[in-house]
């Protein structure tokens, strides 16, 4: 680097500093203050004039110096125009990086609130449809027991008219059985009053063919 050459090098045996191998044209890197520090060197280091408070020194080195400085301006100037310039894409490059993180930001957000908008309506949805699962259960359990009593009353009902008409039934059959017994033994009655009366008639027969009743 031309610094760290300016730097190491010694002045000649005139006193005066070697030039550069290459001056400065935008492409190199200097430091100004060093080369200031080295003018006022120069200087401080000139021969003092006593009682004056003037000091001596060699106007081709001081002017070299001059020069060299006047000369490394430039790049100096270009590479801070540089840095600015860098410092401004960073800054740039910094408020991209931010605007993208707020916007990053404000999309988490906003999908946060979505997400958080969508639970709620998920959990609304769901308590409606439990309330009415609930109350169509509820319907569904009414009718059932609206349904389960009609049948029971139905059942009762028709048991009582199957109760009836057994009974009736029965007292048909048990009509039809006392008429037939008292048929049957009106039946038997007739035979047993025909049969008294052959005996009857036989006994009175026997009896007038007996001896006894002739000699009478």
């Amino acid at each position: 680097m031309l610094q760290s050459q300016l730097s190491n090098t010694e002045p000649n045996q005139n006193g005066s500093y070697p030039p550069p191998p290459e001056y400065p044209n935008g492409s190199g890197s200097v430091d100004i203050q060093q080369e200031l520090n080295r003018l006022e060197d120069l200087i401080l280091d000139g021969l003092r004039i006593p009682l004056t408070g003037r000091t001596l020194v060699d106007e081709e080195i001081l002017l070299e110096q001059l020069d060299f400085i006047r000369l490394s301006l430039p790049s100096v100037f270009q590479e801070a125009a540089a840095i600015l310039e860098q410092k401004e894409e960073v800054l740039l490059e910094a408020e991209e990086y931010g605007q993208q993180i707020v916007e990053a930001a404000q999309a988490k957000r906003a999908q946060i609130l979505a997400e958080s908008d969508i639970t709620k309506q998920a959990q609304r949805e769901a308590e409606e449809l439990r309330q009415q699962v609930q109350k169509e259960c509820e319907a569904m359990m009414q009718e059932t027991l609206t349904e389960i009593e009609l049948k029971r009353r139905a059942c009762q009902q028709e048991l009582e008219e199957m109760r009836k008409t057994a009974i009736a039934q029965a007292q048909e059959i048990e009509n039809g059985a006392d008429e037939y017994a008292d048929s049957v033994l009106e039946g038997i009655e007739q035979d047993l009053q025909d049969m008294l009366r052959i005996i009857t008639n036989g006994r009175q027969q026997l009896r007038a063919d007996s001896p006894s009743s002739k000699r009478k």
